[in-house]
């Protein structure tokens, strides 16, 4: 539905140019010419925002089987927020608020969340606009107003790591941690927020080139993990990604992983 909208506004945008430009240009003499004009400009500006909602509205679907995570069970209790999901389980005092990876749906990450708020570490699963969490980077700002947790870390997959880093560049007074999946930050993160990245070496969509070069961005207190086998998409359960390498380990294999190098990460963070 929301990729409708997005194509009813970006046609409604252009129609309102076009109308503006006919006011502006009709005030000579070639209306003729002006008319040719404005037809131009509003087909342009259509087929423009049409193929930008196409372009949103096409995503990589959770796959079923990540359904049964956004059910209560055991410790977990799972809830729907303004903000998106929010697993809380026994632990009290650490929370990870995590944006999910460019044109993922949400709930493709629930199996991970659902994981570490099992083993005490509470997770928020953000819901972006049109699945493209760059769009919404101060997302965690109301979930940091509104819940207390003595410890916090934000981070994200991919792009949703990547905002999670804009984020945590200008708020070190707000979150201890920054976890990277398949992900680096493209500005400066402040000394007192604790950087872990993890990838798989056989990811195919993250640039490592750009990866090494923005280490530079990184505070000086990180730790990084390579998962042996794993791959871009094996962080969450939605599927083979286009451009990515071939896994040599299954995608629960790889969450569980990488939810024990975070589990163990929040431990020291913790003690910081």
């Amino acid at each position: 539905m929301q990729y409708i909208l997005l194509t009813i506004a970006a046609l409604a945008a252009s129609f309102l140019i076009g109308w503006l430009l006919m006011k502006l240009i009709t005030r000579g003499k070639n209306k003729g010419l002006a008319f040719k004009v404005v037809v131009t400009v509003l087909i342009a500006l259509g087929l423009q925002g049409a193929a930008g909602a196409i372009y949103l509205g096409s995503f990589y679907h959770a796959l079923t089987s990540s359904d049964q995570f956004l059910q209560s069970e055991g410790e977990v209790e799972v809830t729907d927020i303004d903000e998106g999901y929010f697993f809380d389980g026994p632990g009290t005092d650490k929370a990870i608020i995590f944006y999910p990876g460019a044109k993922v749906e949400t709930t493709a990450y629930s199996p991970m969340m659902h994981y570490l708020a099992a083993e005490g570490v509470d997770c928020f699963l953000v819901h972006m606009p049109a699945n493209m969490a760059i769009l919404d980077t101060s997302a965690a700002d109301s979930i940091l107003d509104r819940y207390d947790y003595k410890t916090w870390a934000i981070g994200g997959h991919s792009m949703g790591g990547a905002a999670a880093a804009l984020y945590a560049a200008d708020n070190g007074d707000r979150v201890q941690g920054l976890i990277l999946l398949a992900a680096y930050p493209s500005k400066q993160i402040p000394d007192s927020v604790m950087i872990q990245s993890i990838y798989g070496d056989k990811d195919g969509v993250l640039e490592m080139d750009t990866y090494e070069e923005n280490k530079k961005y990184w505070p000086m207190n990180y730790e990084e993990v390579v998962i042996p086998g794993g791959n871009h998409a094996g962080f969450a359960d939605y599927g083979p990604q286009k451009g990515d390498g071939e896994a040599e380990i299954e995608p629960k294999e790889q969450q569980e992983m990488t939810v024990q190098a975070i589990l163990t990460f929040m431990e020291n963070l913790q003690m910081e």
